[in-house]
């Protein structure tokens, strides 16, 4: 598997092409819709075309987001986008990693954290896109984002862990900053961006 690798020769996406966001998760799609709208693509969603989410049985970031990107690909026959990201948290051995999902929220990881101080509360997200041509190439992007898991919750943007995550180096957290902001610095924002980059080298 070659992570964020250039593809020189190979085929992509075009303007005009009909891309398949694969997910239900209405916060990540308009993420994923917000960077890749100038690239004249015709968007759309697993909702939008009436499919199910697959149940995710991989046990990588890579391999849940190429499930699901495979997924979307067989059912439509379009260029396919799916992410599986997820919060590794150092002090409890990188979970709750690719159970992130169904891990039980930030209240739960909060409470799990209760009797860490905050200098040994390291996180980090993880983001892996997995992008499906018809003829069934994947092509993978991933992205970081270091940070910490903070002593209760802050601010009402976002979605997911984005209340106790503050980045490396920030003082607010992701449900603190605007959508703008929190591209700028988040494990998908960086992904979208190595995957823009390969796009535009097509153009």
């Amino acid at each position: 598997m070659n992570l964020n690798a250039p593809y020189l020769h190979e085929n992509r996406p075009q303007r005009g092409a009909t891309l398949l966001i694969a997910t239900h998760n209405t916060g990540k799609a308009r993420e994923i819709i917000n960077l890749l709208s100038p690239h004249g693509f015709v968007i759309r969603t697993l909702a939008e075309e009436g499919l199910p989410a697959p149940e995710e049985t991989g046990r990588t970031f890579e391999a849940n987001a190429e499930l699901k990107a495979q997924h979307g690909r067989s059912a439509t026959g379009y260029w396919t986008l799916a992410d599986d990201s997820g919060l590794e948290v150092l002090t409890l051995n990188g979970a709750p990693g690719v159970d992130t999902a169904h891990y039980g929220g930030w209240e739960k990881l909060l409470e799990e954290l209760r009797n860490t101080p905050e200098e040994q509360r390291q996180a980090r997200f993880v983001c892996a896109l997995a992008l499906q041509s018809p003829e069934e190439k994947t092509y993978f992007f991933r992205g970081l984002c270091k940070g910490s898991i903070t002593l209760q919750n802050h601010g009402d943007k976002g979605f997911g862990y984005d209340p106790v995550f503050r980045p490396e180096g920030h003082a607010l957290t992701f449900a603190e900053m605007s959508g703008e902001e929190k591209q700028k610095y988040s494990h998908r924002g960086a992904a979208l961006r190595a995957l823009a980059q390969w796009l535009e080298l097509a153009e």
